[in-house]
Order: structure tokens, then sequence, then C-alpha cells
């Protein structure tokens, strides 16, 4: 009995020290991503905001094939060598020193900025890779969509409250925090993100279990998991269900990097959101993002993951539709609501329908396929945003790109079979 009592006070020690990455990683892409740095850079960096705008999608263009390139393989490597917790250390300290070198960069220096975001971000999202690998692991089968949506809801949470951090302390004071002077308070932000980065990421380093590796040699582990890949593209009519569904959502993360990237270059823009405007804008969907992904985890344990996601889909399009077509800024913040309430549910349903389709023992490798396809064609809906603002002088027209893409998505993902990809995966439903 008290060996049964120690393994679940374990067990739960390692899900919310894996849940508590999700607090760690969130404000980058918040503060980073989409609200402060990516406006700062369109309205202080660039020359101007369309400049800007095209610059930044090709920052996230860049991103989305190298993490599309390298996702499979390094899934696969991570598997065969027991590397998971490791991978996962170095491009944690990769997106932390990038991030707080971004603090250092100043007006003009449009390359130096795009450099440093897009190494952090290509870590940022291979270290996602190896995190959610660790899902199916720690997570039993029955509560896989709920323990999935308290990661998304703690990432909103830890974005949430770092963007009250930044504005309390940088952004709004007349004296921002720590001796930074006004001019520096909005790249004083890029420290406070590589600081929390790295200090709440550490439990999952010290809690969250890992399998110890087989004694390899390092030539032999690169080989071995380059034949191990092979292997697993033949293998794929296997899993068809896994491959409908990462083809839907190749289409339909394709809308959400769209609008992660350029919400706030949009308000910005389109609306003439000031650094102020943007974070309240940032805290409020913040909070709405995250209890969506709270309530709905729920509701994916009873209704599925891929009813959730349709669900959260049909969401996303009305909001997509009002963000496009609204006359002021007033029914731009309601369209802005809707995206958070139902942005985090898509993306943790997404997480957990992954999590009860992969077979056992190729975590790592399938969620670097899961990896693929968020970035395999994610430099299209970036680079339609781009080309069309340039093409038609508007950043609307950018934005309608969006649309088509959730539709598309919605429509592939009616072929998912969810029971039969958790029959073919051996897991229990």
């Amino acid at each position: 009995m008290l060996e049964s009592e120690e393994a679940v006070q374990t067990n739960r020690k390692a899900v919310w020290s894996w849940c508590l990455y999700d607090f760690a990683n969130s404000p980058f892409t918040t503060l980073i991503v989409t609200f402060i740095y990516a406006s700062y850079f369109t309205a202080e960096i660039a020359p101007d905001s369309n400049t800007g705008t095209i610059y930044w999608s090709r920052g996230v263009t860049i991103t989305a094939i190298v993490v599309a390139a390298l996702s499979p393989f390094m899934g696969a490597l991570a598997d065969l060598g027991g590397l998971r917790k490791r991978l996962l250390l170095s491009t944690t300290l990769i997106c932390v020193l990038a991030t707080a070198g971004l603090f250092f960069v100043l007006p003009g220096q449009i390359m130096g900025a795009l450099t440093l975001f897009v190494v952090g971000n290509i870590a940022f999202e291979m270290g996602m890779v190896f995190y959610n690998a660790f899902l199916p692991d720690i997570a039993p089968a029955e509560k896989v969509g709920r323990i999935s949506g308290i990661g998304w809801g703690l990432g909103y949470v830890g974005g949430l409250l770092a963007l009250v951090v930044a504005l309390v302390g940088f952004i709004q004071p007349e004296q921002p925090w720590f001796g930074f002077s006004t001019e520096q308070s909005v790249r004083a932000t890029c420290l406070l993100t590589a600081v929390w980065f790295a200090v709440f990421s550490i439990p999952i380093f010290l809690w969250v279990p890992e399998e110890k590796p087989q004694p390899r040699e390092s030539s032999s582990i690169v080989k071995d998991s380059m034949s191990q890949l092979v292997q697993t593209f033949r293998d794929l009519r296997q899993y068809r269900q896994i491959m409908r569904f990462l083809i839907a959502r190749l289409l339909y993360n394709d809308g959400l990097i769209t609008v992660f990237a350029f919400g706030g270059i949009y308000a910005t823009g389109t609306f003439g959101f000031e650094i102020k405007e943007i974070l309240v804008f940032g805290i409020v969907l913040n909070i709405a993002a995250g209890a969506g992904a709270f309530a709905m985890g729920f509701m994916d344990d009873v209704l599925g993951g891929k009813m959730t996601i349709q669900i959260s889909l049909v969401g996303l399009l009305v909001a997509t539709i009002i963000a496009v077509t609204a006359p002021n800024a007033t029914v731009f913040w309601i369209g802005g609501i809707l995206v958070g309430i139902f942005s985090g549910p898509n993306q943790s349903a997404s997480r957990s329908l992954m999590g009860r389709m992969v077979p056992d023992d190729k975590e790592n490798e399938f969620f670097g396929f899961f990896a693929f396809s968020g970035k395999a064609t994610a430099f299209l809906g970036p680079t339609m945003f781009g080309l069309f603002t340039g093409i038609f002088d508007t950043q609307r027209a950018g934005v309608a790109s969006v649309i088509l893409l959730l539709v598309a998505g919605w429509w592939v993902l009616q072929g998912v079979d969810e029971g039969e990809g958790i029959r073919l995966a051996s897991r229990k439903a």
C-alpha cells in the first residue's frame, strides 16, 4: 500500500512538472512571437509596418522550413538514443540565450533581430517535439485529454502572468523595474521571457522520468535513427488514421500559426494599437484561451479529441471572419477573444488525439511527424500574409487566407476514425 501511494505521488509530481513546462515556455510565444516583440519589430526596428510585416513573415517561414526538415529525424534520434531529456535541455538553453540576446538589438538592426528570433524560434519548436512526446508516458489513457488541457491551460496562465509583469513592471511605469530606461523597456521584456523560461522549466528535468538509454556508439545511433525513420515512412499505411489527422493538422495549424505570428502586428497596423493596448489585448486573450483549454480538456476526454478539434475549428472560423471584416477596434476585440477561447482547446486536443493514436515506444518519432505536420507548409500562411499585404496594401487581405486553411483542415479531419487510430496503436481508449 505504501509503495502504491508513493507511486501515485511520484506520478503526480511528474505530471505537474511536465505541465509546468508549458507555463515556462508560453511567454516566448506570447511576448516574443505574438504580442510585444513582433509589434516592436514592425514599429521600431523595421523602417515601416508593412516592411516589418514582410521581414517578420520571412523569419516565421524560415523557422517552419527548418523545423519541418529536422523534426522527424530528431524524433527518431531521441527514441533510439534515449536522448529525449538531453535534447529538450539543449533546445531550451538555446531558446533562452537567443531570447536574451534580443535585448541588445537596436532599432534598424533588422538582420540581427531576425537571426536571433529565428534561432530561438527553431529551438522552441524543436523542444516541443521532445516535450510533447512525454505525454503518453506520464498520462493514463483515460486522462490524456485533461492532462494535455491542464498543460495548455497552465501555458496560458504563464503567458498571462508574464504579460501582466511586462505591463506593470516595464511598459507602463515612467521608471521601469531594475533600473531599465524607458527606451529599453520593451526590449527588457526579452530578458523577462528568458529568465522565466529558464527558471520554470527546471522541474521537468528533475522529476519527469525517462528510460535509461541502451549503450550505443554515436555513429550507430545516427545510422539507426535514419533507418528507423525510413522504415516508419514505409509503415505509415498501417497508421492511416494518424496520416489523415496529420494532413488535417497541416492545414488548420497553418491558419493558427498565421494568427499567432501576426495577431499583434495586425492589431497594430490595422487598428492602431499601441504597445500598452497590445499588452491588455494579450492579457484578455490569454484569460480566454486558458479558460477554454481547461474546460475543453475535460470535454476532450468525454467527446474525444476529434470532436473537440472540430468544435474549436468552427469557433476559430467565426472568429477569423469577424477579425477580417471588423469595421473598428471594438468588433476586432470580439473576434480576438473568440480566437483565444478556441485556440487553446484546438492545440490541446490535437496533442491529446496524437497521444492516443501514437504507437508505444515511438512517441518521439511520431511527435516528430506531429511537429512536421505543424511546420511542413507553415510557411504558406505567413508567406501569403506578407505577399497579400504587399499586393493589396492592407493586412486584412493577408488575414483572410486563414479562413481557407481552417475550412480545408476541418474538411480533411472528417475522414479521421479516432477509434480505429487508437486500436492500431494498441492503446486503451
